[in-house]
């Protein structure tokens, strides 16, 4: 195996493979990228046995095919460590890579790639494309909802449905909940639901950028491949069943609040300065056409923030964790934000007052 290549051209595919490799793991191989050369082309390939990255980098100077694995974080370093416009020559010599660039000299240890895992082959039951930056949108859009190390382990993830043309992302953490929908140009899918674990989500969403070229998913019954020019990228779905959201979305509020976004933003992180550390709760009190948010805590110190906002109707007091309120009101692009509430014990529906591809859903607090 022999080979060279650029610094600029390797190095972002090494990192993105890098980048998947499990950091605190239990076989030796595990902290190791597979390089593999095979008709002019080097696939660089990181696993942590759940999520596995190939990328790959087209090599415009001669090259002997053949397959290694060498430390993953050790050769990015060294590449990463080495001049801008360096031609880093590869050689693999008696169970080591040699690696040689300029006056610099390394020799790496090796492990069989025989032995290195790969995800079993799989066979996809959904496919389409769709812009970068449209499933960009859609996680950022909804992944802060997600459950962290939960116990009901299929709320540690992203829930992605499909059914006609309209692709959905939903998560919660049983607290909240986010739900972005997305229309598909020519596509009329089957209807299909899976579960992306968090890691997986957190992995697309480095990986893909924010632009209009497409990108490729395929579903299968236990996988999803997220593939494009430069990578193909495949994790392992979570076994579960995600619940029934529709059966949380609010129905019937009957107190409809529309406010300016930024100001109403600002108005919230003032008074979670002073809400409880632990339970961040703060209180909203809503009369006609003004909100008023209060927040306390055990040292006795008050905040209160008055918003002017477009409301006619009952007065009401309700509490709220002021931080899954921010998310939100961090998540929403538009200018103007639309809240509907029933009573002080029914969930708050936020979404932009002029577009209803996603929708919050937030539960209540007992203050």
């Amino acid at each position: 195996m022999k080979f060279s290549v650029s610094r600029e051209d390797i190095l972002k595919p090494l990192q993105l493979a890098t980048g998947t490799v499990e950091k605190r793991h239990t076989l030796p191989i595990l902290s190791n990228v597979l390089l593999d050369i095979s008709d002019g082309v080097l696939a660089i390939t990181g696993t942590d046995l759940e999520v596995e990255l190939v990328s790959s980098v087209e090599l415009v100077q001669a090259s002997e095919d053949g397959q290694v694995t060498v430390p993953a974080r050790k050769l990015f370093d060294i590449c990463r460590g080495l001049s801008d416009a360096s031609l880093i020559e590869f050689k693999l010599e008696d169970n080591k890579l040699k690696v040689k660039s300029g006056k610099s000299r390394y020799s790496l240890s090796t492990l069989p790639a025989k032995d290195f895992p790969n995800l079993e082959e799989w066979k996809s039951e959904i496919n389409f494309a769709i812009h970068q930056n449209d499933l960009k949108h859609l996680i950022n859009s909804t992944s802060f909802s997600m459950a962290n190390q939960d116990v009901r382990y299929y709320l540690n993830g992203m829930s992605m449905e499909t059914q006609g043309n309209e692709l959905r992302c939903v998560t919660t953490d049983g607290h909240r909940l986010a739900l972005a929908r997305f229309k598909l140009a020519d596509e009329n899918l089957d209807e299909s639901q899976v579960i992306i674990p968090r890691k997986g989500v957190t992995e697309i969403s480095r990986l893909i950028e924010d632009n209009d070229d497409n990108i490729y998913i395929s579903l299968g019954s236990n996988h999803i491949r997220v593939s494009s020019s430069s990578f193909t990228f495949t994790s392992k779905l979570v076994d579960g069943r995600f619940p029934d959201y529709r059966r949380v979305l609010p129905k019937g509020g009957d107190k409809e609040i529309i406010a300016d976004k930024s100001v109403l933003k600002q108005a919230f992180a003032r008074a979670a300065i002073l809400s409880n550390e632990k339970f961040r709760g703060v209180r909203l009190n809503l009369s006609n056409n003004q909100l008023m948010i209060t927040a306390t805590n055990p040292e006795q110190e008050l905040a209160e923030e008055m918003v002017e906002v477009n409301y006619q109707g009952e007065e009401l007091e309700i509490g709220f964790n002021v931080a899954y309120i921010l998310d939100v009101l961090n998540a929403l692009e538009s200018d103007q934000v639309k809240i509907t509430l029933g009573d002080s014990n029914s969930s708050g529906l936020i979404e932009d007052n002029n577009d209803e591809s996603a929708v919050y859903v937030v539960m209540p607090m007992r203050l």
